[in-house]
């Protein structure tokens, strides 16, 4: 009778654990996938995240992520959570991809992951907090105290293609970002630049293969034509937008623009070259005061980048370089030392295409 009692008992028992097994995985789904997101970066609980957050008082941003909220981590950390919504198109694979891209990759000029939050159905990003906002906002006149000079936006541009190139050379494996553009450029207190936003990155192929074959995403007047065709993505697409973004700050335009008669901004800029006309292409806001030698090889530059074909566009590293020499020169040109000859040597050397120290921190 002793062992019947015995073998019922142990036959409840393993109901039972069964039962809170499969309880405990409809409840939290994705489970299986979340140990190879977790490293040195800090997990927060839900309830952490509300109470760094005051309860989610102050909104600092939004997009299709979800919203962003300003907190304080460990009390005097400013810091940005950007919690994924339920609703939004962006799910948790894409927080998973940006949570294992930031884990891996520290550079100077990309924001820097935090932390984050994976808790149940709640995903939040958190990240060091940029006071300035993004590069988009300035351009357009959103933040009425600053006007950004001729060499300011040269040194942000500078500082986002070393970003850049750190992710297409010196990040294991190299990384395509696939969504450059003005609005995920961030400036922080002393107006670095810091690209930010890596939900939609990826890894590719060195060696024989030359691209990877995905779904085309990215953002309308940004997207490179050539991927957009061809589904064929190659760190070339990356440059093709960082070119957008150049001639961004060189007219300070919309990318797009219905009322133009050419609503894109590259063929906007093209049809005035074609013209002659390039007195009206540059940001009538800087009124004269620049290098008008760095100007001409920043547009040269940006219109190269934003070549058709990706054999016909430069690297990340040809980019960042002629980009610091726009920079030297109007700085020259004011009899000035520019803020990157007050960098450090290992931040901006760079030698036959190849960052010698890409900025990892």
């Amino acid at each position: 009778m002793v062992p019947v009692v015995v073998v019922a008992s142990i036959g409840v028992v393993a109901v039972l654990l069964l039962l809170i097994i499969y309880v405990t995985r409809k409840k939290r789904p994705l489970k299986a996938l979340r140990p190879s997101i977790v490293g040195k970066k800090r997990s927060l609980t839900y309830e952490e995240v509300k109470e760094m957050t005051n309860n989610f008082a102050r909104v600092v941003g939004e997009g299709g992520f979800g919203i962003v909220y300003h907190g304080f981590l460990n009390r005097n950390e400013q810091v940005a959570a950007k919690v994924l919504s339920h609703s939004s198109s962006q799910g948790y694979e894409q927080f998973k991809a940006e949570v294992e891209l930031l884990i891996r990759v520290h550079h100077i000029n990309l924001v820097s992951l935090v932390g984050y939050c994976d808790d149940g159905n709640h995903f939040v990003l958190i990240y060091e907090y940029m006071p300035n906002e993004d590069l988009r906002k300035h351009l357009s006149g959103q933040c009425a105290s600053s006007l950004l000079s001729w060499e300011s936006r040269l040194r942000i541009a500078a500082e986002t293609a070393q970003g850049l190139e750190y992710l297409h050379i010196a990040s294991k494996p190299p990384m395509i970002h696939r969504d450059v553009k003005s609005t995920n450029i961030l400036l922080d207190e002393l107006f670095q630049a810091k690209l930010g936003d890596f939900g939609l990155s990826r890894s590719f192929p060195i060696g024989s293969e030359t691209h990877v074959s995905t779904n085309v995403v990215g953002s309308p007047g940004y997207l490179d034509p050539e991927y957009n065709r061809t589904n064929w993505l190659t760190e070339k697409s990356d440059v093709y937008s960082f070119g957008v973004v150049i001639l961004e700050i060189i007219t300070s335009r919309n990318v797009i623009d219905q009322t133009r008669e050419n609503p894109y901004i590259v063929e906007w800029v093209g049809s005035r070259l074609a013209n002659g006309d390039i007195d009206n292409i540059v940001d009538s806001s800087l009124v004269g005061d620049y290098d008008s030698s760095s100007m001409w090889k920043a547009l040269e530059l940006a219109m190269s980048c934003v070549s058709p074909t990706s054999s016909g566009r430069p690297n990340m590293s040809q980019v960042a370089s002629e980009l610091k020499a726009c920079l030297f020169s109007e700085n020259s040109r004011k009899g000035g030392r520019s803020d990157v000859e007050s960098k450090s040597s290992n931040e901006l050397s760079m030698s036959n295409g190849l960052v010698e120290n890409p900025h990892a921190r």
